[in-house]
């Protein structure tokens, strides 16, 4: 029951902004109906589906690659091509701007050697909605292509010979066996890129492409209204809410079985020199653009730049950043194990429904939770500054809203799934034996958390912890709209100095949170490279 409340909690703010519906702006809703609000919906949803397919084709091409066939660095790559997952887009489309807009080395290179003038070549503009999709697809094909391999190397070494003793071929095989059979990991890698594509704020918002989450920012911001600020966020929520019920819609009347763990792991085939080579050069090229070529741009600015910029402002945005990360971790590790622990000793719907609900927000944008938010908090600092105006004289002022609290709690309910995920999983390695001889021995449930639990579940802990906190460091809109005054973090000062054309300005706060983003895709490559036997 302890968990009840603070689950009710964290499902507030998605709540709050799916009520607003029942007050419809219809002012508002005229105005965007007739200028932008076609604009919002067709963009975000070219822009999901182009990442989709997108991460689609190249995740799960890529973990075929490097499960079925043997080439010359494929070790390697298993964990390399997870790199571009520490990348937040808003870093790689500032990298990639810089080096193929107008000014940027790329086409000042070539107006040099051909002698072109403006307007004498034709050149792909990378600030468009197709430069997004590209934008987005390299950094979330991990997803895929993580989720796709794992379910390929589950696949027994028998069905591979039975499909050849049908008639099938190499292709033959990965079309009517090997993607069917892995069709669960792969939809689910593609639905969580959707996702993130649709909640990607400061991409869309440098390219100049209209979406829901800049329009909900420019509808708070601009027109001055919360109120239609969250009715657009719950348009957004619902298209969110609908891609997971097709996601599991898709595969609601459909059963997979696997062999268990006493099947042989499949073979992996070898090749010819040049086929190796091809191979070799693909996975080379997806990690050089995903992650290589923006790396050696922010390190190049950085160099340009000088050690000026290590001075007293960029170290406070680094215990700024840091500190706030750390925080909300611990926070969010804190209720992932009330959650978890208590849904281990009450696995009833009391318990279950109301953390379902609070471990939604990682499906549901920052920039939607940030309404949520603000909303509850801003009309509880309001009504207690009036009733303490009349009852004793004084203003309160805003005690939660525009305060690290609102942060906080946004983190919280857009990353809890990430931590309680790895809590569970935690959990789960614990046989129920271990706690009924706790209570045979009179301990009871905290106690056998404090003595049995928490040493058992130091690595999935550590994991929590890492995870949330990189996820908090890269996360933009939320921190954007929510953040104290006068109080920036790497992600916004990286924002705004990309914002003012100021790239090289803005390499060293970003190189600092991909640095940061690094160890914990690492621990993860690691941890997908063990034997699953």
């Amino acid at each position: 029951m302890a968990s009840l409340g603070p689950a009710l909690l964290l499902a507030l703010p998605v709540i709050v902004v799916m009520l607003s519906l029942l007050q419809p702006q219809w002012a508002i809703w005229q105005h965007l109906s007739e200028t932008v609000l076609w604009d919002y919906i067709s963009n975000s949803l070219l822009l999901a589906f182009g990442v989709g397919i997108g991460t689609l084709i190249l995740g799960t091409s890529l973990a075929w690659v490097c499960h079925h066939y043997e080439f010359a660095g494929r070790s390697a790559f298993e964990w390399l091509l997870l790199l571009p997952m520490a990348m937040p887009a808003y870093i790689i489309a500032y990298c990639y701007t810089g080096l193929l807009d107008f000014a940027g080395p790329l086409q000042s290179a070539l107006r040099e050697q051909f002698g072109w003038a403006y307007g004498e070549y034709w050149f792909p503009e990378v600030r468009s909605l197709g430069g997004a999709v590209l934008m987005l697809t390299l950094v979330l094909y991990p997803y895929v292509f993580m989720l796709a391999r794992n379910a390929f190397r589950d696949q027994a070494q028998s069905l591979l010979e039975v499909s050849r003793a049908a008639g099938l071929g190499p292709t033959g095989y990965f079309i009517k066996v090997a993607v069917p059979m892995a069709r669960p990991a792969i939809l689910t890698g593609v639905a969580l890129a959707m996702m993130e594509a649709f909640a990607d704020f400061g991409t869309v918002e440098y390219f100049g492409v209209s979406t829901f989450t800049t329009g909900i920012f420019r509808t708070w911001f601009g027109l001055g209204n919360a109120q239609a600020a969250a009715q657009l966020s719950a348009l957004l929520t619902t298209f969110v809410l609908l891609l997971l019920l097709l996601e599991r819609g898709s595969r609601s009347k459909i059963k997979y079985y696997y062999q268990g763990q006493k099947h042989h792991p499949q073979k992996r085939l070898a090749t010819t020199p040049l086929l190796s080579a091809l191979l070799l050069l693909f996975c080379l090229v997806v990690l050089a653009a995903g992650f290589l070529i923006p790396l050696f741009m922010l390190i190049n600015w950085v160099w340009m730049t000088g050690a000026g910029q290590f001075d007293g402002h960029f170290m406070t945005l680094m215990w700024n950043s840091f500190g706030l990360a750390l925080a909300a971790a611990c926070l969010v590790l804190i209720l992932a194990l009330l959650f978890a622990y208590g849904r281990r000793l009450r696995p009833d719907a009391l318990v279950k429904v109301p953390v379902t609900l609070a471990s939604m927000g990682y499906a549901i944008p920052g920039t939607v939770i940030a309404v949520g938010v603000m909303l509850p908090l801003a009309w509880f600092d309001k009504s207690l500054d009036a009733l303490m105006q009349t009852w004793f004289g004084v203003s309160t002022g805003l005690l939660f809203s525009g305060t690290v609290f609102a942060l906080l709690l946004a983190y919280a309910v857009r990353f809890l799934a990430v931590s309680l995920h790895q809590v569970e999983t935690g959990l789960e390695r614990i046989k129920p034996s271990m706690d009924q001889a706790g209570l045979s021995l009179g301990v009871g449930p905290l106690k056998s958390l404090q003595r049995i639990h928490l040493p058992m579940m130091k690595a999935s802990l550590l994991s929590a912890i890492l995870l949330v906190f990189v996820d908090v460091l890269k996360e933009l809109p939320a921190t954007l709209i929510l953040r104290p005054f006068n109080f920036d973090t790497l992600a916004v000062r990286t924002y705004e100095l990309a914002s003012d054309e100021r790239l090289s300005d803005a390499a060293l706060p970003a190189l600092s949170i991909l640095v940061a983003g690094i160890l914990p895709v690492i621990i993860l490559a690691r941890a997908m490279n063990r034997d699953p036997r």
